[in-house]
Formats: structure tokens, C-alpha cells, sequence
């Protein structure tokens, strides 16, 4: 088992929390935001709010036992800035930030985070490389409240027709493509299209909503 802290509950750090609790490790969750503190509560291990841009905070909380830091708050430069050096100057092994440009990836890099990521970056070129491979050309726009996955049809999918199934209305999302287990896509398929046992979805909607299909 593995400590973390991750700062900044968004939609991503909220996701990295619940993500590392499930996998068994130990997460302590901060944010200046009782009401995201207070939903994330019963998820992880330790839910404390607090501001991370006040160095004495980090120490009272004992951040430098843990084995890394998750630095979420990439909206705000100088935020992630100085809560990044923070973390490094109070001993964290490793700190992993969340940036909104090269410009703010450099910053972070030279003030000595450990890695950078660019979520949404990614998503983006993981998303179209998987639509490249099946040459689909569509550009996609995604919005910070929308999100598009492809996942494997859940069991109590199977066997059923879209319109039987009805995901909109019942989970909020819709199905923009089903692949078969040949590997050929459908993209809008029809209502009377019958997911089958290895059908993979592409699903689109909003990102709470997505996230609810995990459990099926």
C-alpha cells in the first residue's frame, strides 16, 4: 500500500482519490471546498479541508510521510505554482501536477515537480488515435461537463436492442458507436441495433453520468 495526497477536487482529482482508495492505497484528500470535501468524505481515506497555498497547513498535516502528491488545481497558475513548491520544500518524494499548458509545464518542472500531466491533452490523442485506427475523421469537441469513453457492454447489456435498452432516459448518456468483436464500428447505430457479448460502446455524456456505467 501506497500513501497519497491529492489537493484540488475536481473532476480529475476527485477521480485520481477515489481511483487510488479503491486500488487499496491510503489517500488523504484536500481542498479549500467543504462541500467537495464533505462528497468525497465516505470515498478516502482522510478528507480534510484546507489551503494548500499556506505551507504550515501542509506540515500540520504531516504531507512529507507521504509517498506522493497530487497536485489537481492546474486553472490556476500561480496556485498549482505555489502549492507545488510547498510539497517540494516540505519534503514530499515525489509531487505529480496537473498543467493547463507547456508554458505552465515548465514552471512546474523547474520548481521541481516530478512529472506533468495534461489530462485533457491526453484524452484528446487517445481518443483520436482510437478513431484513426478504424478511420473515422470526425473531429470531437468535448466540453469541461462532457465526456466521450469506450467501454466493454456490460452484461445485462447484452442481447438487447438500443431501444430496449433505452440509455438515454435511464442513464443520461448516449451510445454514439458500437463496435463488434470483428473490430468494425457502427457509428449512430440504430435503435434496433443489438449489442452483442464482446460489443464495445462509445459513449457520450456527462462525465458524472459516465462514471455511474463502471458500476453496471
Amino acid at each position: 500500500m501506497k500513501t497519497f495526497v491529492v489537493i484540488g477536487l475536481g473532476r480529475f482529482g476527485s477521480a485520481v482519490a477515489t481511483e487510488l482508495c479503491s486500488l487499496g492505497h491510503e489517500v488523504l484528500a484536500l481542498d479549500t471546498d467543504a462541500e467537495k470535501i464533505q462528497k468525497l468524505a465516505d470515498q478516502v481515506t482522510h478528507a480534510v479541508v484546507g489551503d494548500a497555498r499556506d505551507a504550515d497547513v501542509l506540515r500540520a498535516l504531516g504531507v512529507r510521510n507521504y509517498d506522493c502528491a497530487i497536485v489537481a488545481t492546474g486553472f490556476d497558475v500561480g496556485n498549482s505554482t505555489l502549492i507545488t513548491l510547498n510539497l517540494k520544500e516540505a519534503g514530499v518524494r515525489q509531487v505529480i501536477c496537473k498543467a493547463q499548458s507547456h508554458v505552465h509545464r515548465k514552471v512546474l518542472e523547474k520548481i521541481g515537480a516530478d512529472r506533468v500531466v495534461f489530462p485533457e491533452h491526453e484524452m484528446g490523442l487517445k481518443l483520436a488515435q482510437g478513431l484513426s485506427s478504424v478511420n473515422v475523421l470526425n473531429f470531437i469537441e468535448l466540453s469541461d461537463d462532457f465526456g466521450i469513453v469506450e467501454l466493454t457492454a456490460p452484461k445485462s447489456w447484452q442481447g438487447k436492442t438500443l431501444r430496449d435498452l433505452d440509455v438515454r432516459a435511464r442513464y443520461h448518456v448516449s451510445v454514439i458507436a458500437v463496435r463488434d468483436r470483428e473490430g468494425e464500428l457502427d457509428v449512430a447505430p440504430g435503435a434496433d441495433h443489438v449489442v452483442g457479448k464482446d460489443s464495445k460502446l462509445v459513449v457520450l455524456g456527462r462525465s458524472e453520468h459516465i462514471n455511474r456505467l463502471h458500476d453496471l
